[in-house]
C-alpha cells in the first residue's frame, strides 16, 4: 500500500521540466537528422564545404599563415566557432513556430522548445567539429589546443550569445513576422564583421575598435588564441565583455518569453 502511494506522488516542477526537455530533445534530434533524406548529410556538409571553399580561396592567393598560425588552422578555429553561434541562433529562433502544436500540453512552454533546440545544436556542433578536426588531422594539419580553457570559454560564450539571440528573436518574429526580414539582413554580414575570414589585428585603429563592439569577434579571437600560442590575438580581446553581452541577451530573451508567453501560445 505504501509503495502504491509513493508511486503516485506528484512530480516536482523540476521533474516535469526535465521530462519535457528530454522528450523534446529526442523529438528535435529525430526531426533535425531525419526530416529529409539529406538532413543528416547536409548537417555535416555545410561546414565542410564552407571550410573547403575558404581553404581553396586562401590557397589560390598562396597565403600559408594568418596572424602567426597555419591558414587552415586559422580557418578551422574561426569558422567552426562561428557556426556554433549561427546554427544555435538560427535553429532556436524557429523553434516556436515549428512546435506550435505541442503547446496544447500545459507542461510545454514556448521557452522550452527554444532552449532544447539550442542545446541540441551545441551537441550536434560538437560532433561535427570533432569529425572535421579529425579529418583535418588525418590530412596532416597540426590540430591541437595550447589553451583548452580559452577555447572552451570562447565556444561557450558564443553558444550563450546564440541562445540569447534565439530567445529574443523567436518572440519578436512570432509577434511581428516582418521583423524576420530585417533581422535576417542584420545577420547576413555577421561573418565579415566578426573576423571569421580576415584577421581583426590587420584592421587599423579606430576601425578595429568599432569592430570589437561585436561580441562574436571576442569569442572567435579567444578560440584562435587558445588554439595556438603563436596566434597574434588583438590586445583588446575581452571575454568578460562577450559574457556580459550574452547575459544581457539571455535576460532580455527570457523576459520577452515570460511577458509574451500567453500571446505565443495563442498565436
Amino acid at each position: 500500500m505504501q509503495s502504491s502511494v509513493l508511486s503516485h506522488r506528484p512530480r516536482s516542477c523540476w521533474q516535469v521540466t526535465w521530462a519535457v526537455w528530454h522528450a523534446l530533445l529526442l523529438r528535435e534530434a529525430m526531426g533535425r537528422m531525419f526530416s529529409s533524406r539529406t538532413s543528416l548529410v547536409w548537417m555535416f556538409l555545410e561546414p565542410v564545404l564552407s571550410l573547403g571553399f575558404m581553404v581553396l580561396m586562401f590557397t589560390v592567393v598562396r597565403l600559408r599563415t594568418v596572424a602567426g598560425i597555419d591558414t587552415v588552422l586559422w580557418l578551422l578555429g574561426g569558422m567552426l566557432s562561428f557556426f556554433v553561434f549561427r546554427r544555435t541562433s538560427a535553429q532556436g529562433a524557429n523553434a516556436i513556430g515549428a512546435n506550435r502544436a505541442l503547446f496544447a500540453y500545459q507542461q510545454i512552454k514556448p521557452v522550452d522548445t527554444v532552449l532544447v533546440r539550442c542545446a541540441l545544436e551545441l551537441i550536434l556542433m560538437c560532433i561535427v567539429a570533432t569529425l572535421v578536426l579529425a579529418g583535418a588531422a588525418l590530412l596532416g594539419v597540426q590540430v591541437g589546443w595550447d589553451n583548452p580553457l580559452m577555447v572552451l570559454g570562447g565556444v561557450v560564450g558564443l553558444w550563450l550569445l546564440g541562445v540569447g539571440w534565439a530567445l529574443a528573436v523567436s518572440v519578436a518574429t512570432e509577434l511581428i513576422p516582418e521583423l524576420g526580414y530585417l533581422l535576417g539582413l542584420v545577420m547576413a554580414p555577421m561573418m565579415f564583421i566578426s573576423g571569421v575570414i580576415f584577421p581583426i589585428s590587420a584592421i587599423p585603429m579606430p576601425w578595429r575598435g568599432w569592430v570589437l563592439y561585436n561580441p562574436l569577434a571576442h569569442g572567435i579571437e579567444a578560440v584562435r588564441a587558445g588554439t595556438s600560442h603563436f596566434y597574434h590575438a588583438v590586445p583588446e580581446l575581452d571575454l568578460g565583455y562577450m559574457y556580459a553581452c550574452a547575459l544581457v541577451l539571455l535576460w532580455l530573451g527570457l523576459l520577452l518569453q515570460r511577458v509574451f508567453k500567453d500571446q505565443l501560445i495563442a498565436e
